[in-house]
């Protein structure tokens, strides 16, 4: 029996008109005072990914090559990965891991990006920040429509950055409370458990996924 994972669950995500990275890089980011280094982090990338997305000299090709060096030059990607496979990423072999994780990654920047476009035109408010320990933050924003948002109040859309690894990495971004991160690792968690813990059938789905968004 097979599970059909919608990309980044249609229910979590696209209603949220959701999912990430993980970095929202086709809104402008303005810091709204003088941020920590994790608002800084978010703020910047954000700027680099909308130089890339909206640079009318781009082809679509380019377009596309430069907006995957963004995304995973912010986020650690291999780590994201492992995480979404939940218990089993303690049973599955390395190379299964391994080809998992090129799988996530292609998935990841197929699915980010289509999702992203849905904000084209917006800008991100950097709003302040929550340390949840010495190496963890979530970076608060809002999302702000330039025309006004048609009388509703802004979209808050939150980021998690860990420091452990020495450097600033995006871990998850949630859009309206959902995380993305964790709303995948749910959908995978129940593709695996009802296909006898075979990550390889898993990362052939995710390749499948990222084809169709192409």
């Amino acid at each position: 029996m097979t599970f059909s994972i919608p990309p980044i669950s249609r229910r979590a995500v696209l209603w949220a008109s959701l999912a990430t990275s993980l970095a929202l890089p086709l809104m402008a980011a303005i810091p709204a005072h003088a941020g920590t280094p994790a608002e800084d982090f978010v703020a910047t990338n954000i700027q680099k990914g909308l130089a890339v997305l909206n640079d009318p000299q781009l082809s679509p090709e380019q377009r596309g090559q430069q907006f995957e060096q963004v995304l995973l030059g912010l986020t650690n990607m291999k780590r994201i990965a492992l995480f979404t496979l939940g218990q089993y990423a303690r049973t599955a072999s390395d190379a299964d891991k391994a080809e998992f994780a090129a799988a996530f990654q292609d998935y990841a920047v197929a699915v980010y990006r289509s999702y992203l476009g849905n904000y084209a035109g917006q800008t991100l408010k950097v709003v302040g920040s929550t340390a949840r320990g010495a190496d963890d933050f979530i970076v608060d924003t809002v999302m702000v429509d330039p025309r006004g948002n048609n009388g509703q109040a802004p979209l808050h859309v939150n980021f998690r950055v860990r420091t452990d690894s020495g450097k600033p990495e995006l871990t998850d971004f949630s859009v309206a409370g959902v995380w993305i991160a964790i709303s995948q690792r749910d959908q995978f968690v129940a593709f695996l458990a009802q296909n006898k813990g075979d990550v390889k059938a898993l990362a052939a789905h995710l390749r499948q996924t990222a084809a169709q968004y192409r």
